[in-house]
């Protein structure tokens, strides 16, 4: 290939011979310093390479002449913070859960850390702030399947609810109609009743007194003769217009057919006995705790 020598008549550079409607290419070389940085770079990368953690491995990964890991440095940062908190969160551990919303120093440092962890551990299902979602019950409000005390908090928090724990809240509401206990009119008529509990609307046709004795015979033992719902048996209240699954009649169609049986997961297990505390406390004091 034959070299090319044009000079560029304006800037005395020499061009690289391409040009796009009338416009030449100059060949204009990279500063200097640029290209020393460059190179400084590579170095950089490669030396990177060897000081740190990099490579990946078959099971495992280099760790590095440095032997450099942000894994442990959180541990350390963690275990200082537990230095810190030491004595104060042995004192809250030991104090009775009265106690503590009646020590401003304890409640405040209860309610710090409940809230640090419940971020970490609840929110996922609950939200940030409690609020819940469809399925996941709403901590803010005065309606508590399980009981809104901070003994009843702090035992669904450390046992669960269909955990597989022994001392955990257990309650299942029946498949009627995948269990074949109720047909498919019946269940639609029992839905309707209890949308007319908490003074929904009901389907036209709807027959009242059929949906009473329907409702009578199959739902009352758990829910009370008037909807009320029970507490020793996570039973909810179906008169008071909050819904954790909905309340169309769809919804309950559903209900009513397959069951429900959501699972709380026990962090006795997981958490400390002082961070549990804090957390019930937390719980409780977002506002629906009795």
């Amino acid at each position: 290939m034959a070299e090319h020598n044009d000079i560029d008549q304006v800037t005395g550079t020499s061009t690289t011979g391409h040009q796009w409607d009338g416009i030449k290419e100059l060949n204009t070389p990279l500063p200097r310093w640029w290209v020393i940085t460059f190179y400084i770079t590579i170095v950089w990368a490669f030396g990177y390479w060897l000081v740190y953690p990099a490579w990946p491995l078959l099971t495992n990964h280099t760790t590095g002449l440095f032997g450099y890991s942000s894994r442990a440095d959180v541990a350390v940062e963690l275990a200082n913070l537990d230095k810190i908190r030491g004595d104060k969160m042995v004192k809250l551990g030991a104090a009775p859960l009265a106690e503590i919303e009646k020590d401003p120093a304890l409640l405040a440092l209860a309610r710090a850390r409940g809230k640090t962890v419940f971020g970490d551990n609840c929110a996922p299902c609950h939200g940030s702030g409690g609020a819940g979602a469809k399925g996941y019950p709403n901590l803010n409000d005065d309606e508590w399947l399980w009981g809104g005390s901070l003994d009843q908090i702090l035992q669904t928090i450390q046992f669960g609810v269909r955990s597989g724990h022994a001392k955990g809240h257990e309650s299942a509401m029946l498949a009627f109609g995948k269990e074949g206990v109720l047909k498919k009119d019946q269940i639609v008529t029992a839905a309707n009743y209890v949308r007319s509990l908490s003074g929904l609307a009901t389907a036209k046709g709807y027959n009242a007194a059929e949906g009473g004795k329907i409702f009578a015979e199959n739902c009352a033992s758990c829910h009370g003769d008037a909807g009320k719902g029970n507490q020793e048996l996570g039973a909810p209240d179906l008169t008071d217009k909050i819904w954790l699954y909905g309340s169309d009649e769809a919804v309950l169609i559903e209900t009513i057919t397959n069951g429900r049986a959501g699972v709380m997961p026990a962090w006795v297990e997981r958490l400390d006995p002082s961070t549990v505390k804090a957390l019930a406390v937390y719980v409780h004091s977002l506002g629906g705790g009795k």
